[in-house]
């Protein structure tokens, strides 16, 4: 990555208590996009149709946990990024539209004889996390708003105060990203209040004078050989940079080799590197969140150095995006993506004039 970026007294909740640390960099006292099923991926579903159903099923959660629905919503897409991210080994059922994976073995026991047990009571005796939560009387793992509620309501029972629901979280994933996954996605549905966070803006103002082209996998010699993880958008000192997305600060300041950046974590678990700035909008910091063509820096020639290094080559924005795939962050082209943002950016600016 670019940026290389208590009441309770047992051991075990001294560590997770410590996982608040993320917490507060997620800017949690506590996307983006309108998440598309797993079923409309396969069969071209309309995804506000599975919003408005994903939405039923958060409110529902929520009120038989007592968690928000934008912590049941924060669970389910970071459970759908990861699907994403590995398919193969995380499948979901054909018409699923909630991204939450189990495996049968956890959800039914891993003595269970029945790995397909449905009944709540013998799945509990042996040992399975698979609860009922449309309250039909079966825990069935093919059941969407079963597997949320079960997640959702293993991490509640950890206690109904913000440390509760980060320990809890930390108990059910023991992974200390998916902690902070979580929290971030949280605070970013509870700062708009609604899911459909899917609208994206090219970095930089349309109306600038700037150029690029497609520099990824080109070789970068300054300390040591690496490829260029990125696409480079070419423009004037002070040019204004913009957020591409709906997301929350995840990093901001040096690097040597980025200069002055900052890092921009959004609802499909993607981060946004921002480089080479000539500075920040100062009232910016990490855990803040923000939204597409909100101004966060301006374009400048800032790395490659000590703190404060500028001029090694011409004022460009680095602009890079990586994918969180669980345990390890990977970098792909960002080009396609900046090239469908200014196109459709233009296109609404024609049709609002």
């Amino acid at each position: 990555m670019p940026h290389h970026r208590t009441r309770r007294t047992s051991p075990r909740h001294r560590f997770a208590a410590s996982l608040l640390a993320l917490a507060i960099a997620a800017g949690w006292p506590g996307t983006g996009f309108l998440p598309v099923s797993h079923a409309a991926e396969k069969s071209g579903g309309k995804p506000a149709d599975d919003g408005k159903r994903l939405q039923a099923i958060y409110d529902r959660v929520s009120r038989k946990t007592g968690i928000s629905w934008q912590s049941a919503a924060a669970i389910d897409r970071y459970e759908r990024t990861l699907t994403r991210a590995r398919p193969k080994s995380r499948p979901l059922p054909p018409q699923a539209i909630v991204g939450v994976y189990i495996p049968e073995s956890r959800w039914a026991g891993p003595l269970n004889p029945d790995p397909k047990d449905t009944n709540p009571a013998s799945i509990r005796f042996f040992g399975g996390i698979g609860r009922d939560g449309s309250g039909d009387g079966m825990a069935e793992l093919s059941n969407d708003l079963d597997r949320l509620y079960t997640v959702a309501s293993i991490v509640k029972s950890y206690g109904n105060g913000k440390d509760d629901f980060a320990i809890g979280l930390w108990e059910y994933y023991r992974n200390p990203r998916a902690v902070q996954r979580v929290l971030q996605f949280t605070r970013i549905l509870e700062a708009f209040g609604r899911g459909d966070l899917s609208r994206h803006a090219f970095p930089l103002p349309i109306g600038a004078s700037y150029s690029y082209r497609s520099t990824w996998g080109d070789s970068r010699g300054w300390g040591g050989y690496r490829i260029h993880e990125g696409t480079d958008i070419f423009a004037s000192y002070g040019v204004p940079v913009r957020s591409t997305t709906y997301g929350i600060i995840e990093l901001k300041g040096w690097n040597k080799y980025g200069g002055w950046r900052i890092g921009i974590r959004d609802l499909n678990n993607l981060y946004h590197y921002y480089a080479h700035l000539q500075g920040f909008e100062k009232n910016l910091k990490p855990g803040d969140v923000v939204k597409p063509g909100q101004i966060i820096g301006w374009v400048g020639s800032s790395g490659y150095g000590r703190p404060g290094t500028q001029g090694k080559f011409p004022p460009h924005l680095h602009y890079g995006i990586y994918r969180d795939r669980g345990l390890v962050e990977w970098a792909f082209d960002p080009y396609p993506l900046l090239r469908r943002w200014e196109r459709e950016e233009r296109k609404a600016l024609r049709v609002t004039r």
